[in-house]
């Protein structure tokens, strides 16, 4: 017997007849039958219909009607006094969402099935009585309170849908109620500051918003922002510590607040190195006066390769603070000797949503315009300060940093 490859030849003939017989089993005249799109017959209403309500929407299930020619089911219906949407749904599926109702009430849905020649069944309607949407239940659980020169905001998006968080404040001149910010995320917890106010009674105004345009009341409160300013880096100094980084490159860590927040010609960012033995990536220096933070201003030169993805600032509010080992990622008040772990945090993914190899200018943009974090309100007040790198977003064990600027409250 002979061989084609591994496979022997008489089973490569036994295939070649098969297909052979096959082919003229088949008679000239026959082809597929395609359902006729010129057939003008109103086809039959889907029965059987089922609701499942769930937050903003429903889920309808139903029985399609028996109709070769049919191409898809219809829902019509209001989502407010004004707002009309339509739900398509293919003829190979019995389940239809309904979404973005403003309230949880009775709304009424209109069903019809559709043919090929774009013909409509008779309607039929049902009634959905969706749970309360997401939008309005961030609204209920949002909190506004006074931070360091301006307003904290905070609620959960139990349901990590897209929406708007809207703050509004008092325009000086009309005075009337202005948009000031717009927050879109995601997220499942909302906790950020509006900043850039002075100490003074404010009124302020936050509601929320949902890709379907629905809108919330507003929440008013009016508080006072605490005083904060930018800590003086004339008063920084470089305090090194046997844990910190080997540097190389001829960067220096006195280049973090060297008010270079771009790289410059003759002059390194603090870069990291690799030493002949493994090290934490950190670097530890002192800002002068004790203060209380309140947010910083971190530049890095841009996604990918080196830069931190995720870090934790520490700090210290006594006198010469004694070295110790501080990982990168501790949580918010874990207490090392001298130390104290004011906040661990995640460099925000670019905002384009695109792999960080592969960003676009308004990602860099966004890089070199400082990305700001918070610091919890509740941490100690500091004169030194650590910033220590768990991991860079390419995984190397070794980073840079191009500028950092804190603020601040002053403490006596």
């Amino acid at each position: 017997m002979k061989y084609i490859g591994n496979r022997p030849m008489q089973l490569l003939f036994c295939v070649m007849v098969a297909s052979i017989t096959t082919l003229l089993s088949c008679k000239k005249g026959d082809k597929y039958i395609f359902p006729d799109s010129s057939d003008k017959t109103k086809p039959g209403i889907v029965t059987n219909v089922k609701v499942r309500n769930y937050n903003g929407g429903a889920v309808l299930t139903y029985t399609l009607p028996s109709d070769p020619n049919l191409l898809y089911v219809q829902a019509t219906y209001k989502i407010n006094n004004t707002v009309v949407r339509q739900t398509k749904a293919s003829y190979f599926l019995d389940t239809l969402s309904v979404e973005g109702f403003q309230s949880t009430k009775d709304y009424t849905v209109t069903l019809t099935a559709v043919t090929r020649a774009n013909i409509s069944s008779d309607p039929i309607t049902i009634t959905v009585h969706p749970d309360t949407p997401y939008y309005q239940l961030v609204r209920n659980r949002l909190k506004l309170a006074a931070d360091f020169g301006g307003i904290n905001i905070q609620s959960i998006n139990i349901g990590k849908r897209p929406i708007a968080v809207n703050m509004v404040s008092i325009d000086p001149v009309t005075k009337k109620f202005v948009i000031a910010d717009n927050h879109y995320t995601s997220v499942d917890t909302i906790d950020y500051s509006v900043r850039g106010y002075p100490v003074a009674p404010t009124k302020f105004g936050v509601y929320i918003s949902d890709e379907f345009g629905n809108v919330s009341d507003t929440l008013v409160v009016t508080a006072t922002p605490l005083f904060e300013e930018m800590l003086d880096k004339s008063k920084f100094f470089t305090y090194t510590c046997n844990t910190d980084s080997y540097i190389g490159y001829g960067g220096i860590v006195a280049y973090l607040w060297d008010g270079f927040t771009l790289e410059v010609p003759g002059e390194s960012p603090w870069q990291t190195t690799i030493g002949p033995v493994p090290k934490a990536i950190q670097c530890t220096f002192g800002v002068g006066p004790s203060y209380k933070l309140s947010h910083f201003l971190l530049y890095c030169r841009s996604y990918g390769y080196q830069n931190p993805e995720d870090f934790t600032i520490w700090g210290s509010n006594v006198d010469n603070p004694q070295d110790a080992v501080t990982p990168g990622g501790a949580a918010a008040g874990t207490t090392v000797g001298d130390w104290v772990a004011l906040g661990t945090y995640h460099f925000p993914d670019p905002p384009s949503g695109l792999p960080q190899a592969q960003t676009n200018a308004a990602d860099q943009a966004f890089i070199q315009a400082g990305v700001n974090f918070n610091v919890p309100f509740n941490a100690p007040p500091v004169k030194y300060i650590r910033i220590a790198i768990k991991d860079t977003w390419f995984g190397l064990d070794y980073s840079l940093l191009e500028e950092v600027t804190f603020y601040g409250s002053p403490q006596n």
